[in-house]
């Protein structure tokens, strides 16, 4: 006997029913992605929101885990995602990129996990720390980012992170979003 179950979570936002979009190495983020209304009471000119939807189905046979799947995958939602058109400008657009490019930097890490794991009776636990950590992980990462390059405005650590991200996404190029 079979038994099928899927669970859905996810870093950051999940509206039901918004459009995301996924991240692909081809595509890079436009003004245009950017849906929602700017906050006029924030000193930001603009705000990504990112995150990593994780999804898994786990197979049984006679009570006993025999395997399980994962899908994971990095998304910018437009909705919820703004800028001030009087103040944005290409530098703060790749400023903007680099979160996006960062939640897809961990959507890799966790599948690179997720792929040295061996089927076990508590898989589903084990699936959802490691899901855990990479949003704790994601979110230091984030924080460290906007922190050092003062949202952007220092731009030789803008430079130093790009370069490293960019590296980063190569090393795990093999876990890359489809």
């Amino acid at each position: 006997m079979f038994i099928r179950t899927f669970f859905v979570l996810s870093c950051f936002l999940l509206v039901h029913k918004e459009p995301v979009l996924s991240w692909r190495d081809s595509y890079k983020l436009t003004w245009s992605d950017f849906k929602g209304n700017p906050d006029r009471l924030s000193s930001a000119v603009a705000i990504t929101a990112s995150g990593i939807t994780f999804g898994f189905s786990v197979k049984q046979s006679d009570g006993k885990v025999v395997s399980f799947k994962t899908d994971i995958d990095a998304h910018f939602y437009p909705k919820q995602s703004w800028y001030k058109p009087e103040k944005a400008s290409s530098h703060v657009l790749q400023h903007e990129q680099l979160h996006f490019d960062i939640t897809e930097l961990h959507a890799r890490k966790f599948r690179h996990r997720v792929s040295k794991l061996m089927v076990t009776g508590n898989i589903k636990e084990v699936l959802q720390k490691i899901h855990e950590d990479i949003n704790k992980e994601l979110t230091a990462v984030q924080n460290s980012y906007d922190t050092e390059t003062n949202y952007s405005r220092l731009t030789s650590a803008q430079a130093k992170w790009q370069s490293y991200i960019k590296e980063e996404l190569k090393k795990y190029a093999k876990y890359k979003s489809n």
